[in-house]
């Protein structure tokens, strides 16, 4: 198994609830793709270091992914860089 871990911004425009919305659209995405979300966590909104996209905060989420391959990775990726949602995200591959 490989494990990969997902830390992605949303945009603070959002509401809560579409944020909400956001993450489980792309958790959806992951477990279509034949991985599974084996940790999910809720960072709260905080500040950025930088500015990213003319937003100086967003929604912090992370994702902890288990699965035999790398497509459902290749996929988030994908979707993530042409949402609007999601302002930044980050893969890192989890060596066993």
């Amino acid at each position: 198994m490989k494990h990969y871990e997902i830390m992605f911004i949303v945009r603070p425009t959002l509401g809560e609830d579409e944020a909400k919305k956001v993450v489980k659209d792309f958790a959806d995405t992951i477990k279509k793709n034949g991985s599974k979300v084996t940790d999910e966590q809720t960072m709260g909104q905080k500040e950025l270091a930088y500015e990213i996209k003319n937003f100086k905060s967003g929604y912090y989420f992370v994702f902890q992914v288990e699965g035999k391959d790398d497509k459902a990775i290749k996929e988030f990726d994908r979707l993530a860089l042409i949402s609007k949602d999601i302002i930044r995200h980050l893969i890192t591959k989890i060596e066993d």
